[in-house]
């Protein structure tokens, strides 16, 4: 019985070895994509953190009068839109340094 684990452990051990050797992928597209999805990752961060300020600020200010309500609300939806348009932008920034990386991984 003892021999049996062990050999299955053996052939186990030596197949997770053989699909390491066999599954090596180029770095460089990987590397792109991952910097591509950090990138993304770090826009999509910074519109959240635009938006929840943006809303904070709105909430504080409707705490403090009704009459400043409509003020505050302008201010925050401009905030938010410049918030999106910043993200699109990082995102399309991002779009195209990805490609770039996988236009010159192919050469």
């Amino acid at each position: 019985m003892k021999k049996r684990i062990v050999n299955l452990t053996a052939t186990l051990i030596a197949g997770l070895f053989a699909t390491a050797a066999f599954a090596q992928t180029p770095a460089a597209p990987a590397k792109a994509e991952a910097k591509h999805t950090k990138e993304v990752a770090k826009a999509e961060a910074k519109e959240t953190k635009a938006v929840v300020k943006a809303d904070a600020k709105e909430a504080v200010v409707a705490a403090d009068a009704k009459a400043d309500v409509a003020s505050a609300k302008a201010d925050a939806k401009a905030t938010k839109a410049k918030a999106h348009h910043k993200a699109k932008k990082a995102k399309a920034k991002a779009d195209e340094a990805k490609t770039e990386a996988t236009a010159a991984a192919a050469k």
